[in-house]
């Protein structure tokens, strides 16, 4: 591969692997629009423009998918490692790769071939050059590898290892109140606007769970956030529809998107992309149809205690005894001698937690590994999709991760589809580790793709997800126990429902809103407390409106307080035991802290002290201020909760530039707020998650659509375009999307030319 510069914003370079010329434009933030002249020479570029921005990304991702991390990272990887392999992570990829069609072979070949044309040529990066390492040539099925990385095991699994870890301390009768507030009446995604409580399971239905994790608990007895919103033309300026969102993750550096524009002679897309992923698994408009997605929390993930003889060799089965399947794994560390594990599978998956050769151990059963995932076959039909409905049919098969799958088309429809493949099978199994023995709570296959909830043009004329609820809890497939509090969602909705005549301006600043309803509810709380020995931080508080903005300090406060009181109900119930329990061991682990957060609003809502081993709310509240008070007057927002970037090599190299996160400029919010910056209790006040990218898609004029990522396009340190969209970003702002032919000439300040070799 050779290149040519022709003048200071042109270049021209020969790529191996392209059948024609094709052209890579760049705007004035490095995002590039790719030009080709075949579907093959599309996902050439693609490949390339990807290992050029973020190859170290790209490897990193394949190696946590595949358990080999741990060669780069050293020992604080290896949990995370030892999880990986004994999920299979590697195999279940190479066996939906082999499974995948043609056309999508076709593309996944095109896509490694750019890649490793850049590597081929000397590319290599800041951290590889730290690790004394060279990158990977990249093979077809690291991209199936990659895809499936950046969803494994989110959602219902945590929630079900934490209440088995919390069963012997808090009693089988407390084990239901360990869910995450659930914000009041619960507003529905599939129908629209639908609201109804949320069910609770009773002591006889838990009763087979509990005989079997019974004399599995503790020795000492005594990541969400996303937000998308689709509004039809009946309520918008320009009589066409408006998509909007912003997907949430850890502020990991680099970010888990890059913005990218395709253009071949079958389609015309731009969106957020996923490196090491060919084409827009998430987020994307084509010139027809514009869609997006927020986590569902559909419940794919089953977790089956299942008994073993002695030797761990056997394992009982409601058909009798039947052998186990068992390999050694061996994971090599980076400054510490090789790991070595031995993995067990049953029937229903690999065990996760405990050793069989104690005689009990919990497995896995996922629809995420179990069977066959067809996700990456949908990629390249869903870019050719004329219709919304269309689109949606050809998503049949996805599975690698649950979506609520928002959208819109240019005849004006809008909808949302539940696109995931979860499994058939009784509520039940949704709260706790079921038993394996007993053949009551097995699979009936999976849920038809055909009874996925999905709603087109409903009647109220926009669509919102949050995490919230999914379907009403009399909906006839089960679909999830867990989910987030429907707190976003009714204010994106009560935001919507005030306004006419919409713009893209209304929904950008949706999507900056830092009202918390649970920060007025709680603090209300506090004040009717009447803590004494504490008139100045009090004063603040009662003279607040419950907006997280980052120019105050009563949010401060209130986070503070907050967490103090998890801290005492985490203590006061005996809680804090339950993360050393087995159940809770598989990586990342089950801080007790972490799920009390979201479990406090209820229990403070119903006044319920069951939990609080004979105290009361009040005493809890005025500890807690008592606490606080004596630390001072708290910084403002702004400085306690500035987002805390993270490099994944920052442990080993922590003042290096390629390993070394940059700094962000303030920001509000909070994790209750559309503008959801959250954190975790057990470290802090400062914004350990939000949202990595923000989108306005215009459907009235492609080019008026609008989007920005967190920190820059590119994953390169040295790179003018390492941090230039975070202060903007920070205020809630967007960069330009240009999307028409001429609208990216007019914005593009370098173009690559790229001739076959």
């Amino acid at each position: 591969m050779t290149a040519q510069t022709t003048s200071s914003a042109t270049a021209t370079l020969s790529l191996p692997g392209l059948a024609a010329t094709g052209e890579v434009l760049r705007d004035a933030w490095g995002i590039p629009h790719v030009r080709a002249a075949s579907t093959r020479d599309v996902f050439v570029l693609n490949g390339y423009v990807h290992a050029s921005d973020r190859m170290w990304q790209m490897e990193a991702a394949l190696r946590r998918a595949v358990g080999r991390f741990a060669e780069w990272a050293g020992p604080s990887a290896l949990p995370a490692d030892r999880l990986a392999r004994q999920l299979g992570a590697e195999a279940a990829s190479r066996r939906d790769y082999d499974a995948l069609k043609p056309e999508t072979k076709e593309m996944l070949d095109a896509y490694a071939a750019g890649v490793n044309a850049w590597i081929d040529a000397g590319g290599t990066t800041a951290e590889h050059d730290l690790l004394d390492a060279k990158p990977m040539r990249w093979e077809p099925w690291f991209s199936v590898a990659v895809m499936r990385q950046r969803g494994i095991l989110m959602g219902s699994v945590w929630f079900k290892l934490w209440r088995a870890a919390a069963l012997g301390t808090i009693g089988a009768e407390a084990v239901p109140l360990l869910r995450y507030d659930d914000g009041g009446p619960e507003r529905h995604i599939v129908p629209q606007g639908s609201t109804g409580d949320r069910l609770t399971a009773s002591l006889a239905d838990l009763a087979p769970a509990i005989e079997a994790l019974s004399g599995k608990a503790p020795q000492d007895g005594t990541v969400g956030g996303s937000n998308n919103l689709v509004v039809g033309g009946a309520r918008t300026a320009s009589g066409m529809p408006l998509v909007a969102g912003d997907p949430h993750r850890q502020y990991e550096i680099p970010g888990m998107y890059t913005q990218l524009h395709l253009t071949g002679p079958e389609f015309d897309a731009i969106g957020f992309s996923v490196p090491g992923v060919p084409a827009f698994p998430h987020f994307c408009h084509t010139e027809n149809v514009a869609w997006c997605v927020t986590h569902t929390f559909a419940d794919l993930h089953d977790v089956y205690v299942e008994q073993f003889d002695e030797a761990g060799g056997r394992v009982r089965t409601a058909g009798g005894w039947q052998p186990t399947t068992r390999r050694e794994e061996v994971i090599a560390v980076r400054g510490a001698a090789d790991d070595s594990i031995t993995v067990t599978e049953t029937g229903h998956g690999p065990v996760i937690a405990g050793d069989p050769g104690s005689g009990t151990a919990l497995a896995l059963k996922s629809s995420q590994l179990f069977d066959t995932d067809r996700s990456i076959d949908c990629l390249l039909p869903m870019l050719t999709a004329p219709t919304l409905d269309t689109f949606y049919d050809r998503c049949k098969g996805w599975g690698v991760i649950d979506h609520n799958l928002v959208g819109a088309d240019r005849d004006g429809h809008i909808g949302v589809l539940v696109r995931a493949v979860v499994p058939d099978r009784d509520r039940i199994n949704g709260w706790l580790p079921v038993p394996g023995w007993t053949g009551d709570h097995e699979w009936r296959g999976y849920i038809p793709f055909e009874r996925m909830p999905r709603q087109l043009d409903p009647e109220c004329g926009y669509i919102v997800t949050a995490n919230n609820r999914p379907v009403p809890e009399d909906h006839p497939d089960y679909i999830t126990t867990d989910c987030h509090p429907t707190t976003r969602a009714s204010r994106l909705a009560g935001r919507i429902e005030r306004l006419s005549g919409l713009t893209p301006g209304d929904m950008a600043d949706f999507l900056r809103d830092t009202d918390s309803a649970p920060a007025r509810e709680i603090t209300a709380r506090i004040l009717a407390a009447q803590p004494p020995g504490a008139d100045s931080l009090l004063r603040v508080l009662a003279a607040w409106d419950g907006r997280m903005d980052p120019g105050l300090t009563a949010p401060t406060i209130y986070i503070l307080i907050r967490q103090e009181m998890t801290r005492i109900l985490c203590r006061l119930s005996g809680l804090e035991a339950a993360s050393a329990h087995y159940a809770a061991s598989p990586a990342p682990g089950i801080p007790a802290l972490n799920q009390l957060w979201w479990t406090l609003p209820n229990l403070l809502r119903h006044d319920d002290t069951t939990l609080l081993g004979g105290k009361n709310w009040t005493d809890v509240i005025r500890e807690a201020v008592a606490t606080v008070a004596r630390a001072g007057v708290p910084a403002p927002w702004s400085t306690a909760h500035l987002p805390a970037f993270v490099h994944p090599l920052g442990h080993l190299f922590p003042d290096a530039p390629g390993a070394a996160a940059p700094s962000s400029d303030p920001t509000g919010g909070d994790g209750d707020c559309v503008l959801a910056t959250g954190g975790f209790p057990g470290t802090g006040t400062r914004s350990i998650y939000g949202p990595v990218a923000r989108y306005v898609f215009d459907l009235a004029d492609w080019d008026n659509s609008r989007w920005i990522v967190f920190h820059g396009s590119s994953g390169d340190a040295g790179s003018a375009h390492y941090s230039d969209q975070n202060p903007l970003w920070a205020r809630g702002e967007f960069v330009p999307m240009p999307f028409s032919a001429d609208a990216v000439e007019a914005h593009a300040v370098s173009r690559l030319r790229l001739d076959p070799h």
